[in-house]
């Protein structure tokens, strides 16, 4: 075995890519270490033996490993597991622009691997893993039509970047733009948008290409150092002769049955005249050679539907359904469906159904992320199920597959950049869209009924979005683009290109190429015809509901803010935590309270959450005249008693004051230890820690003023305070600090728990 290094590298917007193979994994039908800064991606290529199948036996599997960051994993067993989200978005993304570069009849087992080997959180690994790929495919001799090379495009400060940093995608861009392709053209497009002009998309994709043509001319050249003969491969054919009777004898029938309306009942007349074929040009079952002849008969019955369908629509213009190339298939839409959850909408694009539900928590619910990335959390995330029933098939649900993960993903980031911020909106954000029925763009579809749900649920949505599926048949120079395709177009087409965003802009792309590439102008023409299907989605939704709700269900989680000093916040948290917890107990609520003095509390209703508030602030606020409180006694002396006012602040009732109208020898005549009673406030000397109080019901302060309070409580015992004996200060600094620090430490989460000692 040859131990030869092959290196290449190409510079990419002023930095370095390299791709190097015969060092690592030799035994792998082809492998490439992709490098980019100290970010090192591990990619392999492994061609296996003929299968007996009739699909491409294709997988790409994405294996993070968390010591690449210098990170231990987060699970009990402390080892990577299934793979992760992003993970599987990457594997989406490498699959995608590949796939269709195979040859039709490719029945070898093909395993694609990336593995991070090292992530510098400068440079993503997901670029790297599609170049890496690419490299290693070609390595193996393995007849793909091409090499696929790609790039991120971000927009920083008004100017495309590409290839931005780690950090800057976090934070700093409107774009996140991941466009792969060939030399020849632009295959696959994902991105993330903040209502992007679609003339900026196109310039975008225009200065990727050109990135990506150097990258595709760096794997031909390792490819022509180090990568192996051509692995010979013969296509299966279909004889000129047989093709020809299937179509003298068949066509008419297979017109008519791939012109029914409805979806099903086409699938079932379809394959009707398709097993007929078989069944006339196959011969004998028991004969010898059926199998072979059975598989070249359904080869054409499917050559000849597809033929039937694409020059229909593309010469005579008339699609599965009718329809013409911009008209979009009619719109259904309901909200509030379901009446226990936050927000719900039901939408319908003919037979593409999608129920989409609301789920507002607190902020201590939102989504924790053990990654490999910068991003740690999350408190918008969007779910996607496509259950089997959707299309009339009887399965097995067992959790989310590839593709309800991208579709969830692709709806989530159409709708982020609408999300309001958590200071605006202090919830934990989640949304589920369950296909009901399915033919064609439910993705589009959960993006149409997650924004209508968000407004039912009364979440303040900056502007709703909508999204389109456009289409695309090509014969020769030749092209017909597409408006909300259905299933069979999707199928039979050359494109599937997903739309989403506002008025203003996109805010999410998807696109996947069957074909080598597709030129500016397609595009361009695709673009132009899904902005005026947004446009009429959009219509359609305001009509049913125009404006996020002005108030949230009831059922959902009340949550209120306040602020109150930050000094004060140890006496909220008391001492291990406390006094918060059973704040927390007798109120049903959550508390979290930040540095700065911000409380937000999460009550079950808002009555309780009401309560709490008030609670909270009669305990934190500054004690002035002629404030009212419900008070416990907490002590009793000769000269009074001392009602605690809140946790750690308590005020003197004089005993002159203990029974109005009339003279009393002790306080434990009237008072006894852990009485309530309503008392004002008549006297407050903060620099001596002194509270004068007199009972609410006194007739001697009955309607005073302020003013007229504070002159009363300067008296000596008929007054206040009585100038006796002080009101316990507030604790010392130290101690407050101290304190609050053990709250955090103790309390529930980052909420700060509570309740000091008393001096």
């Amino acid at each position: 075995m040859s131990d030869a290094v092959t290196r290449v590298t190409v510079e990419i917007a002023g930095n370095e890519i390299s791709l190097e193979t015969g060092k690592l994994a030799k035994q792998a039908t082809g492998a490439v270490v992709v490098r980019a800064g100290d970010t090192m991606v591990l990619c392999t290529a492994t061609i296996g033996n003929q299968r007996d199948m009739d699909f491409l036996p294709l997988t790409v599997d994405v294996e993070e490993r968390m010591y690449a960051a210098g990170k231990i994993p987060g699970s009990f067993f402390k080892r990577e597991g299934r793979a992760g989200e992003k993970a599987t978005l990457t594997a989406r993304m490498i699959d995608r622009p590949i796939r269709p570069l195979f040859p039709k009849g490719w029945r070898r087992d093909t395993h694609l691997v990336a593995m991070p080997l090292s992530v510098d959180h400068v440079n993503p690994y997901d670029i790297l893993a599609i170049n890496g790929i690419s490299a290693a495919l070609q390595l193996t001799g393995a007849p793909v039509a091409a090499a696929v090379g790609a790039v991120r495009m971000g927009k920083i400060d008004g100017n495309f970047v590409v290839n931005p940093s780690e950090e800057d995608l976090l934070d700093n861009t409107d774009l996140d733009l991941i466009v792969a392709g060939t030399a020849e053209g632009i295959t696959m497009v994902e991105a993330g948008a903040n209502e992007i002009p679609e003339a900026e998309i196109l310039d975008a994709l225009d200065i990727a290409h050109e990135a990506i043509k150097k990258l595709c001319a760096a794997q031909a050249e390792l490819r022509s150092r180090a990568g192996k003969p051509t692995i010979e491969f013969t296509a299966p054919t279909i004889s000129d002769e047989l093709y020809a009777s299937v179509k003298a004898s068949h066509e008419a029938a297979l017109d008519a049955a791939t012109q029914v309306e409805d979806k099903l009942e086409r699938q079932e007349q379809t394959d009707a005249v398709k097993a007929a074929i078989v069944e006339q040009y196959a011969g004998d079952p028991e004969a010898e050679g059926y199998a072979e002849k059975a598989a070249e008969a359904q080869r054409a019955a499917d050559k000849l539907e597809k033929g039937l369908i694409r020059e229909r629509i593309a010469v005579k213009k008339i699609r599965p359904d009718g329809r013409g190339s911009e008209e979009i298939r009619q719109i259904d839409i309901e909200v509030s469906v379901t009446p226990r959850t936050h927000g719900s909408a039901l939408f319908t694009r003919g037979q593409t159904q999608v129920l989409s539900s609301v789920a507002l928590g607190t902020t201590r619910e939102e989504m924790r992320l053990d990654t490999l990335g910068l991003e740690t959390a999350k408190r918008y995330f969007h779910h996607y199920n496509f259950p089997p029933f959707s299309v009339g098939e009887a399965g097995r649900l067992m959790g989310p597959k590839r593709r309800d993960i991208g579709h969830g993903a692709l709806a989530e980031r159409a709708l982020v950049p609408m999300i309001p911020s958590q200071e605006d909106f202090p919830y934990t954000i989640r949304v589920v869209s369950d296909t009901l029925e399915s033919n064609g763009s439910s993705s589009m579809a959960s993006v149409c009924g997650s924004s209508l749900s968000l407004m039912d649920a009364g979440v303040p949505l900056k502007k709703p979005v909508a999204g389109i599926a456009m289409g695309l048949i090509k014969e020769g120079d030749d092209y017909i683009v597409l408006t909300d395709i259905a299933g069979v177009e999707d199928h039979l087409g050359d494109m599937d290109f997903k739309v989403a965003g506002t008025r203003e802009g996109i805010t999410a792309l998807q696109m996947d190429i069957k074909i080598t590439g597709v030129s500016f102008e397609i595009m361009r023409d695709a673009l132009a015809q899904a902005r005026a299907a947004r446009h009429f989605i959009l219509d359609k939704m305001q009509a049913v509901i125009d404006a996020p709700r002005g108030e949230l269900s009831k059922y959902a989680p009340g949550i209120s803010t306040i602020k109150i000093d930050p000094e004060k916040i140890g006496l909220l948290i008391g001492k291990g935590g406390e006094t918060i917890r059973s704040l927390q107990e007798e109120f049903e609520s959550q508390i979290d309270v930040n540095d700065e003095g911000q409380v937000l509390v999460y009550a079950a209703n808002r009555e309780l959450g009401d309560a709490l508030i008030d609670r909270i602030r009669s305990m934190t606020k500054e004690v002035e005249i002629g404030d009212e409180f419900t008070g416990k006694v907490v002590k009793t002396t000769t000269f009074g008693a001392f009602i605690e006012l809140a946790k750690g602040t308590d005020g003197l009732l004089h005993i002159s004051n203990v029974a109005p109208g009339r003279r009393i020898a002790t306080v434990e005549e009237v008072l006894n230890k852990g009485d309530e009673l309503v008392v004002r406030v008549v006297e407050v000397d903060r620099e001596r820690g002194r509270i004068g109080l007199r009972l609410s019901h006194d007739p001697e302060i009955a309607g005073k003023t302020v003013q007229e309070l504070a002159a009363l409580g300067s008296g000596t015992e008929g007054g206040g305070g009585g100038g006796r004996e002080r009101a316990p200060r507030d604790r010392a600094p130290r101690e407050r600090d101290r304190d609050r620090d053990r709250g955090r430490d103790r309390g529930r989460g980052h909420v700060r728990d509570s309740d000091p000692d008393r001096d």
